[in-house]
């Protein structure tokens, strides 16, 4: 949590802002207050991305999608308003690091904690999925290691289903490492997608690294398209068994969530733990700072709503000896987010 800087807002809506949380390429996010005092978080979209009008209409049906899962899985949307100057979006503050900041301080999790994260994960993404949504973007950035459990994040690139596609043509929209084979071809994606997605959070949760990373993004591309994820580090057995069919290169041949479910609650049941105990080093965090600033008197009330950032990447690659040239342009967030 950083201080406010010269130049940001004091407040938006009828929040007040207080400090920065983290940033993205398409908005910082702040720590605010409502009007009673309530801890919230603050998302402002860079002037840079809002002069399009289809990103506004996206973000306004973002709104819908993360209302739409409500707040068990999710942080709960507070309010919005997608066509303010900028367009923000609040949601409820919730305590605790991201599943990236987790790992990163904490170490890898025992199989037996890793189990737990995927179990309580799978469970969050069929609620989303029971809504007609896919998440897209799902990665250890997006994930907040909460106390009563892992909260599932960013909206951001969220569509109904049924959607073909969100973007343009030749536009990919996630992040390299966690992306499914089937982003890269820009085929039509289903909740298969996401599985893929979990299969790779999860592998980042047992090592400490996702299982296609390389050191260029090309590399990365052809990983995900080509070769074999790299488990090393995880011991054979049920844990891993499920992670090597949530990474198979044919959507068909994925698991259905419910399977991924069953096989993941089944592993916690026999080790003995409660889920939330297996996974609490990684709920510790310092305590929540009191605001930088008081709240002041707000302004008329207004009817409250919420929004993640992303970056914008624009580059040609080969994605594997051979391969054809393939022009992307593609939203991504920083994995610090």
């Amino acid at each position: 949590m950083e201080p406010l800087q010269p130049g940001d807002p004091s407040q938006v809506g009828i929040y007040r802002l207080h400090n920065r949380l983290g940033a993205g390429g398409m908005g910082q996010v702040y720590l605010g207050t409502t009007p009673g005092g309530r801890l919230v978080a603050v998302k402002v979209i860079r002037a840079n991305v809002t002069a399009d009008p289809e990103y506004r209409r996206r973000l306004a049906r973002e709104v819908e999608a993360a209302r739409s899962v409500g707040g068990f899985h999710t942080a709960h949307v507070v309010d919005a308003d997608a066509s303010a100057d900028p367009p923000w979006m609040v949601t409820a503050f919730i305590a605790g690091p991201s599943l990236q900041a987790a790992i990163r301080d904490n170490g890898p999790l025992t199989v037996v904690a890793a189990t737990a994260l995927g179990a309580a994960l799978a469970e969050g993404l069929a609620a989303i999925h029971a809504c007609g949504l896919l998440h897209r973007d799902l990665k250890p950035g997006n994930i907040l290691m909460a106390t009563d459990g892992p909260r599932i994040i960013d909206f951001g690139i969220a569509r109904p289903v049924e959607a073909s596609t969100l973007t343009g043509k030749d536009v990919l929209v996630g992040t390299y490492s966690y992306m499914s084979p089937e982003q890269y071809r820009d085929d039509i994606l289903t909740p298969a997608s996401d599985v893929f997605a979990l299969g790779c959070v999860l592998a980042f949760a047992a090592t400490g690294h996702a299982p296609f990373d390389a050191g260029t993004t090309y590399q990365i591309m052809y990983n995900v398209l080509e070769s074999q994820p790299d488990l090393n580090g995880i011991e054979p057995g049920p844990f891993r068994a499920v992670l090597e069919r949530c990474l198979a290169k044919d959507p068909r041949t994925r698991p259905l969530l419910a399977e991924v479910l069953a096989e993941l609650s089944r592993g916690v049941t026999e080790s003995g733990q409660i889920p939330t105990q297996a996974i609490a080093p990684l709920v510790t965090s310092a305590p929540v700072a009191a605001p930088a600033t008081p709240p002041s008197e707000p302004p008329a009330l207004r009817p409250p709503q919420e929004r993640h950032e992303s970056v914008t990447i624009i580059q040609q690659a080969n994605a594997a000896p051979g391969s054809h040239v393939i022009q992307i342009a593609g939203n991504a967030k920083n994995e610090g987010d």
